[in-house]
């Protein structure tokens, strides 16, 4: 599986789920268990390889803007949930996360921003196909600390300078 199917899969799935994060997880597994087991070996490594991509402080403060606060587990959802927004909220997001503000048409901070279930959709569909659970996927490990500047979480001043415009949007 290559890149463009990746995101193919992803798009599909949200888009049936008419953009409702846990729909999109239960379509998703749906679509991935009717693929062969290395597919979704494939699928769970590009997934993986995003999910740790997106381990970045520049985006745990993003996401704390857009939710009011995210702890550990909450930001790891909330890398799953962006992921699967698609190619161009993930990519948009990861070079300039301010511009989610833009990206974002529709964001209801009760529903969106968290979807742990969809990191684990290709574990479900691959146990299913083959009654294992997945295994090791030989990927370097996710860092202990997220990537790049630590941003001080609890200072809305700082977070208000460094996202305006989320700021503006989802904190005014």
């Amino acid at each position: 599986m290559d890149e463009t199917e990746f995101w193919g899969l992803v798009d599909s799935a949200r888009e049936a789920a008419e953009g409702d994060p846990e729909d999109q997880s239960d379509l998703l597994v749906e679509q991935l268990s009717q693929l062969d087991p290395d597919s979704v070996l494939d699928f769970a490594r590009h997934f993986e390889a995003r999910a740790n991509r997106a381990y970045r402080w520049d985006l745990w403060g993003a996401a704390w803007v857009l939710l009011g606060g995210v702890s550990d587990d909450a930001f790891e959802a909330f890398r799953y949930w962006l992921i699967g927004q698609g190619r161009d909220v993930f990519e948009g997001a990861l070079h300039d996360p301010d511009a989610l503000a833009e990206l974002l048409e529709d964001f209801d901070d009760q529903v969106d921003g968290d979807c742990e279930d969809l990191g684990f959709a290709a574990d479900e569909a691959y146990e299913q196909l083959t009654g294992a659970v997945l295994p090791d996927l030989g990927l370097p490990e996710r860092p202990d600390e997220p990537v790049g500047a630590t941003i001080d979480l609890e200072d809305d001043e700082a977070l208000a300078a460094r996202y305006p415009r989320l700021w503006e949007r989802f904190r005014d």
